[in-house]
């Protein structure tokens, strides 16, 4: 055996196709280009195989987008009683949105996807069981849980792709006529900045868990 031949070995081996390899490869590119420009062929070309033997592990960008779900859903860990209620909340919230941040590209389609797999329903079940822990009412626990799903995951979507990262007008208003007629806005447009966001976010969530734990007092002393 030539010593170029063991090198070659090594290189071929690194190269191996897998269904880790092939779900964290899509995850990368699709942070790098979005949804839109995410296809097999590109990724293929990413791992330097042809498109069909990724179909090989992952039948399609469904089996494949699923598998990326579950990625972010092992991102997200719901803590095990122990801590109090708000903390477990504080921690899941605080993981998401790291999650939003962390994959820009993909998260809009985790925010969506329905969540009906096991993993999906095991994180959501642990949600709602911390929320049983103080709110007995399910209507009342429903709304906590729809209303912080619809924050936790609005502020990941925005920080994400949203608003600074989105569509512009073709001519957008001159900054001195929204000086001149758009004063209330201007007026705090420093504060969307991106150093501002987690303070904002903490600020929100921080809300939304007061509303909660006064609803589960207001419970205690009416004897609900």
């Amino acid at each position: 055996m030539t010593q170029q031949e063991p090198v070659k070995a090594a290189k071929t081996k690194r190269r191996k196709l897998s269904a880790e390899r092939i779900a964290d490869a899509a995850m990368i590119l699709i942070d790098e280009v979005g949804l839109e420009s995410f296809s097999f062929r590109v990724l293929a070309k990413r791992l330097g195989c042809q498109a069909m033997s990724i179909y090989h592990y992952y039948p399609s960008k469904a089996h494949l987008f699923e598998a990326l779900v579950e990625q972010c859903l092992r991102e997200i860990p719901v803590p095990p009683p122990g801590k109090h209620w708000r903390d477990r909340m504080l921690q899941i919230a605080r993981s998401i949105r790291d999650t939003a941040i962390r994959h820009p590209g993909f998260f809009l389609y985790f925010s969506i996807f329905r969540m009906n797999n096991r993993a999906g329903l095991q994180m959501l079940d642990g949600i709602l069981r911390i929320l049983e822990e103080i709110t007995p009412d399910p209507e009342t626990r429903a709304c906590q849980f729809r209303s912080l799903s619809y924050y936790v995951m609005g502020a990941g979507v925005n920080e994400a792709m949203g608003y600074t990262h989105g569509p512009s007008a073709v001519q957008p208003v001159p900054q001195d006529e929204a000086v001149r007629d758009f004063p209330a806005i201007v007026a705090i447009g420093e504060y969307f900045d991106d150093r501002y966001h987690g303070e904002i976010f903490e600020y929100g969530l921080a809300s939304m868990l007061d509303r909660i734990e006064a609803d589960a007092r207001k419970d205690i002393a009416s004897g609900t």
